[in-house]
């Protein structure tokens, strides 16, 4: 059974860095494009970045380019969001998602807040 656990959050000043973790067991990282979403307080939950599997790169959404970066770890079967230049409008609940043999697999989310 695929799971994936995120960690990371926290409560940040605006300009500061987080990184964020997706562990994943039941699936390899490596083999699947996994995904990074948001949602904000009384917003639709919205794409941030994802990572495409083997090797093939990576995406943003416009409003995080630049100061977002997506990798993975093979070896810990990981996926991360680092986060750097933090702003409030930043602030939500980051879950991590994937497309596995026509299921959506989400996490639970980790909360991250920025708020000077």
């Amino acid at each position: 059974q695929v799971q994936l656990v995120e960690s990371g959050g926290g409560l940040v000043q605006p300009g500061d860095s987080l990184r964020l973790s997706c562990a994943a067991s039941g699936i390899m990282v490596g083999t699947v494009h996994t995904n990074w979403f948001r949602q904000a307080p009384g917003k639709e939950r919205e794409f941030v970045g994802r990572i495409l599997n083997g090797g093939a790169g990576t995406d943003y959404a416009d409003s995080v380019k630049g100061r977002f970066i997506i990798s993975r770890d093979y070896a810990k079967n990981t996926v991360y969001l680092q986060m750097t230049s933090l702003k409030p409008e930043d602030t939500a609940i980051y879950y991590c998602n994937v497309f596995f043999r026509r299921n959506n697999y989400w996490g639970r989310g980790t909360q991250v807040t920025v708020a000077s």
